[in-house]
Order: structure tokens, then sequence, then C-alpha cells
């Protein structure tokens, strides 16, 4: 097995009519899926593609997805591309990438040539109705090693500009093996979609329904605005996975939602991105029995990394551990004297480390790092930025981002301290701390029906003085990046509204 290919190839053998991924628009079959990837790829090398990056500027759909098949059948690797990122972003994408063709559908018209396109633009429709070139898809198959690109797809850009991730064949069908034994899932499970299909999170559903022949439904993304239509389109369509990022699930337990709906169809329940608030895990663990697990993994390593199921209760102010890593992956810890410790920076290794960053030698060089513990022969980890120590029961705990920790009123603070306070706090429901380092101002934006003074006062009463906020602003919506992650950039400039 070379590719992620092999999978969907295996599963056109056994279960050819099973639905694959269903969208408000179609339900596409594992034959459909296979189908539609050989006549894009077969309309891609008729026009001379060969190992380069392809655009895929569609709406969020099952057949974006069978878009991204369809490049890899012409030996290229995918870039998606969604109009909800904005023009800057598209800008920076295209000029970066500078690619030859790209599939597209009605959403990218006109945005596509605004933003500097310059090559061929196939629409989907043409390219899923081109003739199978049977003899051009297998000699391109043939050319294919699992050494090779799959994909590539860029950062939030939420701490600087965004960097464009180059993701291996051979990790992601190795990931596919990771996630899909630690979800636990099989040809009976349904995921509900939450990821957009331009970053690395929406892996986890479509490599589920690849390897394991789950099926995965794409949530519309206007009911993450309404938690009880949310929870009942769920059970319309017997979700009984998720994979979502913190922001989204707690969008459905901090509104009290669980008091007019629950999910019924639930059997896994794994989040990420951010750290979740034990308050909510709790609301989530009363309400809906369900494996619940906490992931952690950076886009630089081909997705999730390292996973805790959540086996005890967690009071306020706990740190849920983000547990250990896969298989076939090492995470460990270098202090700042370059030596491994039991407190420090997450560094990993293994198959999961992607190729690093997109015609961006510089930035590549500082995070895709020789081992710090191996002077005998190259090898290249990843120097991820994060913190993290071991507890007592030998887990990971994640303390923050390095760039997160400050040095205020004389003492070295993490943010994460402030956001873990203010979050346990009754009547809060989101919150972000930050930090402008011009004024030296210690922020705090929140969402909740406490007044500002309140929540001081709470504070006051769980953190030492100089952990205190200096400005505190409650917001309708905390910002988030394009992935679901809470946006500190954005945070920021709200402090002085």
């Amino acid at each position: 097995m070379k590719t992620v290919l092999d999978f969907l190839d295996r599963q056109a053998e056994t279960r050819p009519d099973a639905a694959l991924f269903c969208d408000e628009f179609e339900s596409l079959t594992v034959n459909a899926v296979k189908e539609r990837a050989d006549r894009a790829g077969s309309a891609l090398l008729r026009r001379g593609a060969q190992r380069e990056a392809v655009l895929v500027f569609m709406r969020r759909s099952g057949a974006m997805i069978a878009a991204f098949f369809g490049v890899w059948r012409a030996d290229c690797f995918y870039v998606p591309v969604d109009a909800e990122m904005g023009e800057t972003r598209i800008r920076s994408i295209i000029e970066r990438v500078r690619p030859r063709f790209a599939i597209v559908d009605e959403t990218a018209d006109p945005l596509l040539f605004t933003c500097g396109f310059s090559g061929e633009a196939i629409e989907a429709g043409e390219a899923f109705s081109a003739p199978v070139d049977a003899d051009a898809l297998a000699a391109a198959r043939r050319k294919t090693t699992d050494a090779d690109p799959a994909y590539l797809v860029f950062t939030s850009g939420s701490t600087g500009a965004p960097k464009g991730v180059v993701g291996i064949h051979r990790a992601v069908r190795d990931y596919a093996k990771q996630i899909t034994d630690a979800l636990q899932v099989d040809e009976t499970d349904v995921f509900g979609m939450q990821a957009p299909l331009y970053v690395d999170a929406c892996l986890k559903e479509i490599l589920s329904a690849l390897k394991c022949g789950s099926r995965v439904v794409i949530v519309p993304k206007r009911l993450f605005m309404t938690p009880v239509p949310l929870v009942e389109f769920l059970n319309a369509h017997g979700i009984t996975a998720l994979c979502w990022v913190v922001p989204a699930l707690t969008l459905i337990s901090a509104l009290r939602t669980f008091d007019e709906v629950v999910p019924k169809f639930l059997k896994t329940v794994a989040f990420g991105s951010e750290v979740m608030p034990p308050k909510q895990l709790k609301l989530w663990r009363e309400h809906v029995p369900a494996r619940y697990l906490n992931l952690y993994g950076p886009t630089e390593c081909t997705g999730m990394t390292c996973c805790y199921e959540v086996d005890r209760d967690f009071s306020d102010g706990e740190r849920i551990p983000i547990g250990r890593a896969f298989d076939n992956a090492e995470v460990f810890l270098i202090d700042e004297n370059g030596n491994r410790a039991d407190e420090g920076e997450i560094y990993i290794r293994g198959t999961s480390v992607t190729g690093g960053y997109y015609r961006d030698p510089e930035r590549t060089k500082l995070a895709f790092v020789q081992n710090p513990l191996n002077p005998d022969y190259p090898e290249t980890v990843y120097r991820t930025g994060d913190l993290a120590r071991y507890n007592a029961y030998g887990e990971l705990e994640f303390l923050g981002r390095r760039d997160d920790q400050i040095k205020h009123m004389g003492h070295r603070i993490e943010l994460g301290e402030l956001e873990s306070a203010a979050k346990a706090i009754e009547g809060v429901t989101a919150a972000c701390a930050v930090f402008d380092r011009e004024r030296s101002v210690l922020g705090l934006i929140y969402t909740g029906a406490l007044e500002k003074a309140e929540v001081l006062s709470a504070l006051r009463n769980r953190l030492p003085e100089y952990l205190l906020p200096k400005r505190t602003v409650r917001v309708e919506r905390i910002p988030l990046t394009e992935n679901g992650k809470t946006d500190r950039k954005a945070a920021c400039g709200l402090l002085y509204r």
C-alpha cells in the first residue's frame, strides 16, 4: 500500500454502493467518489499535470473531497481553498503556490481570478464528467511513491503570516491507522463533520471513512450558530461520532442546550484545538454517555499525535491531559538547556512529521530541526513551540504556547492560567486571555451573562494580584481562526473598543 488511494480502492471492492460522504446537496457512494476521482485525474493528466500543486476551490462538500482524490489520481497534491477564507488569504496562497491548474465550482467565480490566479480553471462538473484514461491513470499510479506530497494546507496565521504545510502520503496513510485505532470506529459509525476542508482537521473523518467504511455527514456551517437545531441535526442523521474543536462543543453545553435536546446516538466525542474547560466536559459527560477523547497534534505532524481517553472527573482548574503519543510517534520534552526533561517544549519525531513549509526554507529551518537528542546521524524532528509536562499518571499535560509565556509585573506567567480561571466561573461561557506587549496590558475577553465587575470579583478569589487582567471586555463572540481555534491576535484588538 503506497497512498491513501489504496483505501478507496479497497472500499470500492467490498462496499461499492455504501454511502461515503453526504452533504446538503448530495450523497456520494464509494463508487461515485472513485468514478469522479478517476475522471478528474484523467482531466488533469490530459492537460499535462505532473506531480504539482493543484488548487481545489469549491464549497465544503463531498464533491470537494472527491476532487482531492482526483488530484491524487493524477500523481499531484491538492491545495484546498474556500471562499470563506477571504480574498487576502486566498491571494497569499496563490502568490506562494503559483498553481497551473485549479478545480473549481461556482463559488470560485470571480474571486479566483481577482486573487491573482493565472492558470487554467477546470469546472468541477467538467472534471467529473471527463472520459477516463485508464492507461494514463495507471502510469501516474506507478510513478507515485509514499514519499510524495499528498496535500498543501496553510496554517491559520493567527501568530504571523500563513505557512504552507506539505503533507506526505506515507504520513497520511499511517495517520489513518493511528486515528481510527484511537477512535475505535467501524462501518456502522456516522461522523458529523465540523471542520472546514481547507485544514488538516478534516482528515480524521475522511480517513475513517476510507479505512473503516464509516459514513461522513458534513454539518452545515450555519447550524453552529444555533445549538438546538445543531443537536437536532445530529439526531436526525444518526450521528455516532464527533471530532470537533472545543468551541463547537462548548457552544452546545454552555448555552444549556441539553435542557431542551440531547444527542441520542453519540458513542465517541473527540475534541482538540485548545483546552476543554472541565466544567463543560462535565456537562457533556453528565448528559451524553460516550467515550471522550482529548486529542493533540500540530498540522506540521499530520493531524493529531497524542490521545487521552477521559477516565476520571476533573475539577475546575485541573488540566485535562493530552495523554500519550500514538504508535509510531515519539513525543519528548526539551528544557531551556536542550536536555530531555519532565517539563519543557514538545518535540515530535516519527513518520507523522511533514515535509516542512512550502517554498519557505527559513521558517522550515526554525521548526523542522535536527533531533537534539541524536548527534549521530541526520534525523528531522518538529519543534512545536508548545509547552507540556508529565503528571503523576505519566500523562502529558499541555501548558500553553511558548509565545504565550509573558513577563508581567515581575512575574513569568502563562496566559492559559488566567484563561482557565475565567472559564471556570459560573456565568462565563468562553474566555480568551491576551497580552498587549506594546502597552504591557494583560487583558481578558469573555462571553457570558456576568458583568465585568462580577468576573473580576470572582477572579480575585482564584488568582494572585499579578494575574488579574488590567482590561476586561465582554463580547458577543470570541473571535476564532479559520480552523476553529481562538484567534488571540483578533481578540487583543478588542481590548480597547
